[in-house]
């Protein structure tokens, strides 16, 4: 994939600036970029003052949008009832010990606005505008499963691991997956079956980015994640007769539920805003035209440029810009 990221503005008056199309029918503006989805949350945190202008100066998409296995990152910016919604697939928000921090540093940024997440990817973004969501499904024939990572795998030894937790009832088994295909909870039941001869690792005491916890003899289902699946609601349809329930991205449910099994590092806040606040000045900041790795810092004015690292990086926490 080229990391696109697929943005959605709706105009305060409700309707289009320019002429109607399949980019912009319905009374709303439509874009894209290719490689907006690296660091889209630490885009968003120079608000709506620098993020919609950037937005509204590239081509709009003239047709029908990236589907859902080729969009990694979207946000829908509606200056009309001043909500946004949006998704990413990777950044500080994705991250465990970062997640909170960030929607703090997301909530001053965009002061007065309702934010939402999207665990179900660009199709909730249709779906907000009444379009129909099948419109940019994308429903793979077949289910990549994750594979179960071993006592001593290297990943297990980063500090922000890319693995997937779950936990069996019971059983008293934990497994750690890779974090790169299908969430496990697509698999259904069939997944306790195939973890059978799996490493147990006992105890999940890594931040983990996603998770579920599995009660057989109760027939019951937890999952939770900080990115988005397609088709999340369907979830269910895929464990016929379980009673499945979606956590969203509350990882202390599975914590609470999993009986000593998942034990993530704690979380202190201090600290996250402060790596979070040098993350986004980094990311903000001038460098070599070769060195970038988003599009919104390599077109932003320096005079813009300073004023975002000066809100990022303020001691107080991010502050909205002024027009």
């Amino acid at each position: 994939m080229a990391d696109w990221a697929t943005y959605v503005v709706i105009p305060e008056d409700g309707g289009s600036d320019g002429a109607g199309d399949s980019g912009d029918s319905g009374g709303h503006e439509v874009y894209e970029a290719r490689f907006g989805a690296v660091g889209l949350d630490l885009d968003l945190l120079a608000g709506p003052d620098v993020v919609v202008p950037l937005i509204r100066a590239r081509d709009r998409v003239r047709g029908r949008w990236r589907d859902d296995g080729m969009c990694e990152a979207a946000a829908l910016i509606d200056l009309r009832s001043r909500t946004l919604v949006f998704f990413a697939s990777e950044g500080p928000i994705t991250q465990m010990r970062h997640r909170a921090a960030t929607w703090e540093l997301l909530r001053r940024a965009w002061p007065g606005w309702e934010l939402r997440w999207t665990y179900d990817g660009p199709a909730e973004l249709a779906s907000y505008l009444g379009l129909d969501p099948e419109e940019v499904r994308y429903r793979p024939p077949s289910i990549y499963s994750e594979s179960a990572l071993d006592l001593d795998d290297e990943e297990l030894a980063d500090r922000d691991p890319l693995v997937r937790v779950v936990t069996i009832g019971g059983a008293g088994r934990c497994h750690l997956l890779s974090a790169v295909n299908d969430h496990p909870i697509v698999e259904g039941p069939s997944l306790v079956d195939r973890l059978a001869e799996a490493p147990d690792h006992g105890v999940c005491a890594l931040a983990a980015d996603s998770g579920i916890h599995v009660d057989p003899a109760r027939r019951r289902v937890g999952w939770w994640l900080l990115g988005a699946v397609p088709v999340a609601g369907e979830m269910a349809s895929r464990w016929p007769g379980w009673t499945v329930e979606f956590w969203q991205d509350d990882w202390e449910e599975h914590v609470r539920v999993a009986g000593g099994r998942f034990v993530p590092p704690a979380i202190r806040r201090e600290q996250a805003l402060t790596e979070l606040r040098s993350e986004a000045v980094e990311h903000w900041s001038p460098r070599q035209p070769s060195d970038w790795v988003g599009w919104m810092q390599a077109v932003v004015p320096d005079s813009v440029r300073h004023r975002v690292i000066a809100a990022v990086g303020g001691a107080d926490g991010v502050r909205p810009l002024s027009r």
